[in-house]
């Protein structure tokens, strides 16, 4: 037998009390790591910039300010991404650190880091392109249903070469680095002391940046929003978000007394058909009895709305869009057409809860996906009072934002995708939209047959990414044709379903509504980007309603009490909405929210409450789209204070409930 010893590892011939330092082995890892982030995180935000640039959503002079703030975020953050490696840096033996184990181990943490590195380039550009942001709380929403976002990004985007091109950049960059592991290996030196020392560093940082450190320092009080999203680092803004999903509103906004701002409310909803029930009969501070027997006796009209996913104002030809909805146009020249009308957020959740409860968009969440929120008094409580049967029918699964929950539990009898026959054509977010119309219209009909009003909100899913559509229809890509395609879809299937609507008997005693939940997408630099909330709101029932054109300013909130006044209604309400037909012209406001941001519009000021207590005035330009500073208008101010606390507490406290 041969006499010859095996060697030990060279790391175990290596003396085991050198201190700590920057060229030893772990810590050298720990920083190719962490470099590894600053480094993809520089090349995402030159390439958000350039964007920005080009689009003309932020000036040079903003980009020093951006990229310093954008740098040092980016460090934390990668600290924090690495805190898993920190630990096992630190507390791995020896023996398991220089195995061929551990060898193994770190060389596939390297590629794997890397290549996630390299993919949230791509995510957050994907991202920006449609919300104008980076990660946020929508981000947040979205992966509480894997299945269906998932599969619409799988649809929509490039998703298979965004992978392969961020696995092969991970494996070149480790390639790349294989001299520097494996010396890292080689320079094990560093005792149990010296890197428990060295830990003890690391948390320090950790915990000084949380402390001292926020998104709302780093972006600064800048008027220009973009600036601010790209002084901000994706990940950490996604957990930002959803470390404050659940806030304590009157914590982190500003407010009012409660006396003051309920006092204020109550202005702010009165009209003068109401009159507010005393306190010796209701605790809250809205109810009040909406009288409209001078309009004349109650009229018993079905009522129909069809929500559309997406439809902003910038498509609708009568509305100076881009002329992409000729059935819409053609309802809208016999209809009331409200031309002022804005969405108050930016998820289709946002304009149920503006249309069904009228509450202002208090953040982060809607009222749809939050606990304990049914039994409300909503539409759907005035008009079972009326003697309605209310309908929600949706052409996708309900389960989705808590949507079969939220108007089950609310006085709505839910139909959704379960409840149809096998669609012809469909895609993740549900079947085609002709196919929900018709699936509606045999609800309608065996209600009518039933002799029950309908009283019926139709959700669309169409016009949704990845735009895709059945085959054959003139002007409409099946596939490839983007949001235009999506518009004119739409637009095709409320067309048909309006001529066979004529076709029942029951048609000339209905109401026909077309609105959009939200506007397309969200862009431009203001803090609350006005141009892409509005949205269209026609009523159609030619043979009660003269068509006119309305172009008082007026909110979503307004829909469900300007329906009831159309009906000739009278009703006890907790609506925080108006009667828009019951406004002045100088009497109209909407109400807005934008991430993190709520405002109030009233004429051409908007005031702004920010996170973290923040208030400002803007004044609005519509030619250009522009929010310029203007001074506090503290009247306007005090009003926003008091609609979203008001919003807020009346569902907190519970008594929004019927």
């Amino acid at each position: 037998m041969s006499s010859v010893k095996t060697l030990p590892p060279a790391a175990a011939l290596l003396p085991v009390s050198t201190p700590l330092s920057w060229q030893n082995g772990r810590l050298a890892l720990f920083g190719l790591v962490w470099l590894a982030y600053l480094a993809t995180s520089l090349v995402t935000r030159v390439a958000l910039s350039a964007i920005s640039l080009h689009d003309g959503l932020v000036g040079w002079a903003m980009l020093p300010r951006a990229f310093a703030m954008g740098v040092l975020l980016d460090a934390v953050t990668g600290l924090y991404l690495c805190g898993g490696l920190a630990v096992y840096l630190w507390l791995a033996p020896r023996r398991l650190y220089a195995s061929r184990f551990g060898r193994r181990l770190i060389v596939a943490g390297f590629v794997f880091s890397i290549a996630a590195f390299v993919y949230l380039i791509a995510a957050e550009i994907f991202f920006f392109d449609e919300f104008n942001a980076r990660f946020n709380y929508t981000a947040v929403e979205y992966l509480i249903y894997p299945t269906e976002v998932f599969t619409n990004i799988r649809e929509s985007y490039p998703v298979g070469r965004a992978l392969l091109t961020a696995l092969s950049v991970g494996l070149s960059a480790t390639f790349l680095l294989r001299h520097r592991i494996r010396q890292a290996f080689l320079d094990d030196t560093a005792t149990l002391r010296a890197r428990t020392l060295a830990m003890l560093g690391f948390a320090l940082l950790v915990a000084l940046s949380l402390e001292g450190l926020s998104l709302q320092n780093a972006q600064g009080a800048n008027t220009n929003r973009i600036s601010g999203e790209l002084a901000d680092n994706g990940v950490y803004s996604f957990f930002s978000a959803l470390k404050n999903a659940d806030i304590d509103y009157d914590r982190y906004y500003a407010t009012l007394s409660d006396t003051d701002a309920a006092a204020r409310l109550r202005h702010l909803v009165q009209q003068s058909n109401t009159h507010f029930l005393p306190p010796s009969v209701t605790s809250h501070p809205l109810a009040r009895q909406v009288d409209n027997s001078d309009l004349g006796p109650p009229r018993t009209l079905h009522v129909i709305v069809l929500l559309q996913e997406s439809l902003g104002s910038e498509f609708v030809g009568s509305l100076g869009g881009r002329d992409l909805t000729p059935n819409v146009d053609r309802i809208a020249r016999e209809g009331v057409s409200f031309t002022h009308l804005y969405a108050s957020g930016t998820r289709t959740v946002r304009g149920m809860e503006a249309l069904t409860t009228s509450l202002a968009p208090v953040p982060p969440e809607a009222v749809v996906k939050r606990s304990h929120n049914e039994g409300l008094f909503n539409l759907s409580t005035v008009a079972r009072c009326a003697g309605y049967a209310p309908t929600f029918i949706y052409g996708g699964y309900g389960t989705f934002d808590n949507m079969n929950a939220f108007f089950g539990g609310n006085g709505w009898r839910v139909v959704d995708r379960v409840d149809m026959p096998k669609p012809r054509f469909s895609n993740i977010w549900g079947i085609a939209d002709e196919e929900l119309m018709d699936n509606a219209l045999d609800v309608f009909d065996k209600q009518v047959a039933n002799g029950e009003k309908i009283f019926s909100v139709v959700m669309s899913t169409s016009n949704h990414k990845p735009f895709t559509f059945p085959e054959g229809i003139a002007g409409v890509q099946a596939r490839g044709g983007g949001r235009d395609a999506g518009v004119r879809y739409a637009d095709y299937a409320i067309g048909k379903f309006y001529d066979k609507l004529k076709t029942r008997p029951w048609y000339r005693d209905t109401v026909l509504v077309v609105t959009g939940d939200h506007g397309a997408r969200v862009y431009g630099r203001a803090q609350i980007p006005v141009p892409t909330y509005s949205v269209p709101f026609i009523v159609h029932a030619p043979a009660y309603l003269a068509p006119q054109r309305v172009d008082t300013l007026a909110s979503q909130i307004d829909i469900g009490p300007t329906l009831l006044g159309m009906l000739h209604l009278s009703y006890e309400s907790r609506l925080p909405g108006r009667d828009i037909l019951r406004m002045t012209p100088d009497d109209g406001y909407a109400v807005f929210n934008h991430n993190r941001n709520i405002a109030m519009m009233r004429g051409d000021q908007v005031a702004t409450l920010g996170f973290g207590k923040t208030v400002q005035t803007e004044t609005y330009d519509a030619a250009t789209g522009e929010l310029r500073p203007a001074p506090h208008n503290p009247v306007l101010e005090q009003d926003a204070r008091a609609m979203f606390q008001m919003s807020y507490d009346l569902f907190a406290t519970g008594r929004q409930r019927e």
